[in-house]
């Protein structure tokens, strides 16, 4: 025998008045998250379409360009003012070695203070946490005076040793990820003879890719996009600059006027490797985060 329950009119109406409200919800939040990514994308839309402005100047008052050229992405490259290639390469060059050592810096930094357990740790780990508040910046005379007394002041490889030296300070995020791995395979790994060098490299970081490729990502766009220690160290050195100091120099008064649109197409250029490196290596993040460090 059975029993049909069936919904009364009042119901019925109750739940077709939630279905309606639900649907009002969601066609205000689409909408808002669709005005949010007109708002995210114009300025880059706007510097793409400068990049190819024909017309000289900073300032106009209007979005599309009256002349279309391809002579400021030509001009990038050819100008000898300003050496756009050669920034680009210094800062390419800067960027994989301070992402190779950063990386490797924290990793290792955070498997430390996720498996060992050593006197002064939670020492160690609160004074990295408070160093890790201070900007960077503030150090910069001190660090300047050292790089000369060692002879590396405005070169390329002192702003490696700069961007990698402290990167060991950036544990928090890998260290909360090493945590979730359980410990039992470390303790297997050890009853089967392994050292705490083959756990690391041979079990630990093949299961984490997602922090990996995260650290690598950051450590890799921060000294590509910085301005501050590069402007400081190099200062009137045109040759070692990186293109964030060196595209700043096109909006210098004296040069806006005739290289505004050129400074854009510069930006353009800037965006692409970090665009590619993203594309590239999300499919590894994405895979890692979706298929969990330990598969049961």
């Amino acid at each position: 025998m059975t029993t049909t329950v069936q919904n009364s009119p009042s119901t019925s109406k109750k739940q077709g008045g939630y279905a309606a409200k639900n649907k009002t919800i969601n066609a205000i939040v689409y909408v808002i998250l669709a005005v949010m990514v007109v708002i995210w994308i114009f300025p880059i839309v706007w510097l793409v379409l400068q990049s190819f402005r024909g017309e000289k100047g900073k300032y106009v008052d209007y979005i599309f360009p009256h002349e279309w050229t391809f002579n400021n992405y030509v001009n990038l490259f050819t100008n000898e003012t300003f050496p756009f290639g050669r920034w680009f390469m210094n800062t390419l060059i800067i960027a994989i070695f301070s992402c190779i050592i950063s990386t490797l810096f924290i990793l290792m930094v955070s498997y430390a203070f996720s498996r060992l357990r050593f006197k002064s740790r939670k020492t160690f780990l609160n004074l990295g946490l408070i160093l890790g508040m201070f900007p960077g910046f503030m150090s910069m005379a001190a660090v300047y005076a050292i790089m000369e007394m060692l002879n590396l002041g405005q070169s390329l490889f002192a702003l490696v040793i700069v961007y990698s030296a402290g990167a060991g300070l950036g544990y928090q995020v890998a260290k909360g990820y090493f945590d979730t791995i359980p410990r039992s395979l470390d303790e297997a790994a050890k009853i089967d003879g392994a050292t705490r060098s083959q756990i690391f490299w041979q079990i630990i970081l093949p299961l984490s890719k997602p922090i990996i490729v995260y650290t690598a990502l950051t450590t890799f766009i921060s000294p590509w996009t910085d301005y501050i220690f590069v402007s400081y160290f190099m200062k009137d050195n045109m040759d070692n600059l990186t293109v964030a100091a060196g595209l700043y120099k096109m909006l210098d008064k004296e040069s806006v006027y005739e290289y505004f649109t050129t400074f854009c197409a510069g930006a353009v250029v800037v965006a692409i490797p970090i665009t590619i490196l993203f594309v590239i290596m999300q499919r590894f993040y994405v895979a890692g985060v979706t298929g969990g460090a330990v598969k049961g």
